[in-house]
């Protein structure tokens, strides 16, 4: 019988006839697979006592639910490093599962050479011993079944593992591209706010500087403002006050009687020298002189005076030329003086066929009391809006019931009756602009407007002021365009 190396089943026979006896059942209870070497002499089988692992896809699913439980709760960091975490776990399964593959492939030529080696002592042994043989065969059979569905089970764990692992590379990338985006976003916005507080912090102090320097000034200010008060006080006695404004009062009211006086002295002296140089009727002005009244020419001993049988003419005279000045169009007993008469002295020459008598104001015509004031408070304005009625369009009487609007602007002036433009011009040379130097009643108040060669009109205001004004703020918008505002006939200095 040929020499050969049998299997150690707890005892070694050398040069000793094959005995029957029972097999070694394999382990295929056990969880894990007996770990198989090859010796010198044969095969043997050593079990593996080690701990138990835990499956595959329990870990693996674990890991997944704490994940999916924790991500609400966890910041951007955290999530970043929990990523990590999962990262390193799903490489270190699909390391193991590598080994265990690995390992699978081992025991499967290990159970195929086992399978070899009975095969040939079957051939070799008869009765109970093949018997035997024959079972340990089977058992390996089963063994390789079992290994090939434990490698199907692997593979596809593999699988699994892999796809997990690239999502949770995946993430962990996108964690690590926010943490970083919002690292960088945190930082800007710390620089911005230091900027910001920095910025707030140097108007602090500058604003405290600025508060130190006008509070002194303030103070010392208010010292002085109070020592001149108590030095007022020490002077005067409310009583004193009194007294003295009583005694403006009186001064101003005996000023404004010697005026009147003195003006009724210089109409006696030029009556008195007319008389004594020709018996021609003597005439007077009757009103006061000062814009925004209306000149009356009477006669002195009472008498009506025919219109028909007389002319009269108006001028204004320079008290220091005293050259005469026509007023075009006042050929009236009746003439309202306008802005341009202010300062100076106004004629009127009556002429009685061959004889002309002439009556003229005392003293220069007043302006009206802070009527100029009141047109540099308007002329900062663009605009200015006065409501009129229109008397007279091209010379034709004109209903009198519908107001108008008249604006008079820097650049132009615009006559409007609601959405209506009845006239819009801009200032020129062809404009013309004064006060109705044709006479009656509301003369003082009505103003005659040129604004092309082809159209005039005759406008009333609702008072003497508002005339007077227009017309200032008028030609003092349009000496700022070079271009001066004047009366039909009027001289210009250019």
């Amino acid at each position: 019988m040929t020499w050969s190396a049998t299997l150690d089943y707890g005892r070694k026979t050398k040069n000793v006839d094959i005995r029957p006896g029972p097999l070694r059942p394999a382990n295929i209870i056990r969880n894990k697979f007996p770990t198989y070497k090859n010796g010198s002499n044969g095969i043997v089988i050593k079990l593996a006592d080690g701990p138990e692992v835990p499956a595959l896809k329990e870990a693996v699913a674990k890991e997944t639910v704490d994940l999916l439980d924790r991500r609400q709760r966890l910041s951007v960091r955290e999530l970043a490093m929990k990523f990590e975490k999962g990262l390193n776990t799903a490489t270190l399964l699909s390391k193991e599962v590598k080994w265990r593959q690995v390992a699978l492939l081992e025991r499967d030529i290990l159970l195929k050479n086992l399978k070899s080696v009975l095969e040939s002592l079957r051939g070799r042994v008869t009765g109970k011993t093949k018997d035997e043989i024959e079972e340990s065969i089977s058992m390996v059979e089963i063994l390789a079944v079992q290994l090939s569905k434990r490698e199907a089970e692997l593979l596809e764990q593999k699988t699994e593992v892999t796809k997990l692992a690239k999502s949770l590379k995946l993430a962990s990338e996108d964690a690590k591209r926010i943490v970083e985006e919002e690292r960088a976003n945190a930082h800007t916005e710390v620089e911005s706010a230091k900027s910001a507080v920095q910025r707030v912090q140097d108007a602090l102090q500058e604003h405290e500087k600025i508060s130190e320097k006008t509070g002194k000034q303030d103070l010392e200010e208010l010292k002085k403002e109070v020592r001149v008060a108590r030095r007022i006080k020490m002077l005067h006695c409310p009583s004193k006050a009194m007294d003295l404004e009583n005694e403006i009062k009186t001064l101003r009211k005996t000023f404004t009687d010697k005026s009147a006086d003195c003006v009724n002295l210089l109409k006696e002296l030029e009556l008195h020298k007319r008389r004594k140089g020709n018996d021609i009727p003597v005439f007077d002005l009757e009103g006061l002189q000062c814009l925004g009244s209306i000149l009356r020419i009477v006669s002195q001993n009472g008498a009506a005076i025919d219109i028909s049988n007389i002319s009269v003419q108006w001028f204004r005279i320079h008290p220091k030329e005293s050259n005469k000045e026509i007023i075009s169009g006042a050929t009236r007993l009746v003439y309202a003086p306008e802005p341009q008469d202010v300062g100076r002295y106004v004629q009127a020459e009556i002429s009685l066929g061959n004889e002309t008598a002439i009556a003229k104001t005392a003293g220069l015509v007043d302006p009206d009391a802070g009527l100029v004031e009141y047109v540099e408070t308007l002329v900062r304005k663009p605009e200015t809006e006065f409501n009129v009625v229109v008397l007279q369009l091209n010379g034709i009487d004109q209903p009198k019931e519908s107001v108008h609007v008249l604006n008079v602007g820097r650049l132009r002036m615009r006559l409007c009756k609601g959405k209506a433009v009845v006239a819009k011009e801009f200032y020129s040379s062809s404009m013309q602009l004064c006060g109705v130097r044709g006479g009656g009643e509301a003369a003082s108040q009505a103003m005659f407007w040129r604004p092309r060669s082809d159209l005039s009109l005759a406008l009333a205001f609702e008072t003497a002021r508002e005339r007077n004004t227009a017309i200032m703020l008028a030609r003092r918008f349009a000496i700022d365009c070079n271009i001066i505002l004047a009366g039909p006939g009027d001289k210009t200095p250019w």
